[in-house]
């Protein structure tokens, strides 16, 4: 009997070169090195960018008069609210009011008060004796329409307050507003009568409204700013007026703010490992990518220049039921009606939009962008931007902005030209090279961000994602 041998791949006699030593001759194709955080910096490139000669940009404006129509801030500990009491400056009776001690004492006679969804705050027609201050959640002001039937006329939330007209009437009022509560809501209160006790023992306070009451009012347009007086429609030879045009004495200023590091690469690295692709450039793409992404940050949400704190508070509205539908969309772009270019807002508020407009049955459409198809609508684009906060909440806000010097409305702020610049305001400076060979290279960027009148820009805020 012949017997036979079974080959297997085991015991197979290998026949050609195996591909793991192959390899070992073989030159890779690499990618290069990869970042996650990049992205798409929308703000940057939609944003048009002035010069900034000096590194200082003055916004000059006709004169406006305030009003004292601010936001208050508040302090909690545990369930307990208190409001700041030089906060209380922003309420128009006392504004420019400058004694501490009164405005505590002030601040301590509030009262807190917690009230449920649909709950009614006040109601038209009945005794109003109160300021009342928005410390948490949000309410319906509700008027009468025209018609007859009860019409929103505004949303209050965080900060906002309805009443301070109250405190100083002598006679019986009524509330002119139903106040009716959209969220769960914690409010503080003011009577009539703690304040009028108050200014019954603080002459301070006394001649300060006596003061603001005998100011004389300045003639002054819807928008706050001084009127320029004009005659039209008449006929035959009347007197015409005389007017000028009254300018901010104290225009505000931006100054170019800056982003900045020190890339270190060893010279070893720099001169033996360049191919394919060279160390120090690569190095030097990557900290670049990292500072634009700092920059757009810092134009979203710095405290002195950001576009989250520099828009007007009129110009700050707030969802009609919590998550962003078209109704709301509609709303902002009523704050910013005249040429809007776009909106701002993060990747899942724009999803969180979607889910509402789906919901409605409506579709938005899309709009060719630099050759990205991008949701719009009613025409203007609905950019992403991972940069605008999300909340523990799960709350956040969309942007709405009209762009250019030319429309008055929101630009970006650069110097172009400086010493050693790389990309416009961009700068790659050598410093040296230290005792342990590793070149230094400090990489700085300028930039800021100017709203140049207040309708320009306009804020969506509380918006639910999470709903």
């Amino acid at each position: 009997m012949t017997e036979t041998t079974d080959i297997t791949p085991e015991n197979q006699a290998q026949q050609a070169l195996a591909t793991t030593a192959a390899r070992n001759l073989a030159t890779t194709t690499k990618s290069q090195p990869q970042m996650q955080n990049i992205s798409s910096r929308w703000l940057l490139r939609m944003l048009p960018w002035i010069h900034t000669s000096g590194g200082t940009y003055r916004v000059n404006r006709r004169l406006s008069y305030a009003i004292g129509d601010g936001r208050l801030s508040f302090t909690s500990q545990g369930t307990d609210i208190h409001v700041i009491p030089q906060e209380l400056r922003e309420l128009p009776l006392l504004r420019h009011f400058d004694d501490d001690d009164t405005l505590h004492a002030l601040a301590q006679r509030f009262t807190q008060n917690q009230h449920q969804t649909g709950e009614t705050i006040t109601q038209t027609g009945q005794p109003a004796d109160r300021l009342i201050l928005i410390a948490h959640g949000k309410v319906n002001k509700i008027g009468t329409g025209p018609y007859g039937d009860n019409t929103i006329l505004a949303t209050l939330a965080d900060g906002d307050h309805y009443g301070d007209h109250t405190l100083t009437t002598t006679g019986d009022t009524t509330w002119q507003h139903t106040i009716q509560a959209v969220t769960p809501t914690t409010t503080l209160t003011l009577t009539r009568q703690d304040f009028q006790q108050l200014l019954a023992i603080n002459p301070t306070l006394a001649t300060h409204l006596q003061q603001h009451q005998n100011t004389p009012h300045h003639p002054q347009n819807k928008h706050g700013e001084a009127t320029i007086t004009i005659t039209s429609g008449h006929t035959g030879e009347p007197h015409l007026p005389g007017t000028f045009v009254d300018y901010e004495t104290t225009p505000r200023e931006y100054e170019l703010s800056v982003a900045q590091t020190i890339l270190r690469i060893h010279t070893r690295i720099a001169d033996l490992y360049n191919h394919p692709m060279n160390q120090t450039h690569q190095q030097l793409r990557l900290t670049i990518e990292a500072l634009r992404e700092r920059q757009e940050h810092e134009l979203i949400n710095n405290t002195d220049f950001g576009l989250l704190h520099n828009a007007d508070l009129k110009q700050r509205i707030h969802t009609r039921t919590g998550p962003p539908t078209p109704d709301d969309l509609d709303d902002l772009l009523a704050t910013v009606w005249k040429e809007p270019a776009f909106f701002l807002a993060h990747p899942l508020t724009i999803a969180a939009f979607g889910r509402e407009a789906s919901r409605r049955g409506v579709y938005p459409q899309s709009t060719d962008l630099h050759g990205h198809a991008i949701p719009s609508w009613r025409g203007v684009p609905l950019l992403p931007c991972n940069k605008i906060p999300i909340t523990d909440t799960r709350t956040s806000s969309i942007l709405l902005m009209r762009t250019g010097e030319q429309h008055q409305g929101v630009i970006g702020l650069w110097q172009t030209g400086i010493p050693d610049e790389y990309e416009p305001g961009l700068s790659v400076r050598f410093m040296n090279v230290n005792d342990q060979a590793i070149i230094s290279y400090l990489v700085s960027t300028y930039y800021s961000a100017a709203v140049l009148v207040p309708d320009a820009l306009g804020i969506l805020e509380n918006v639910e994602i999470g709903h």
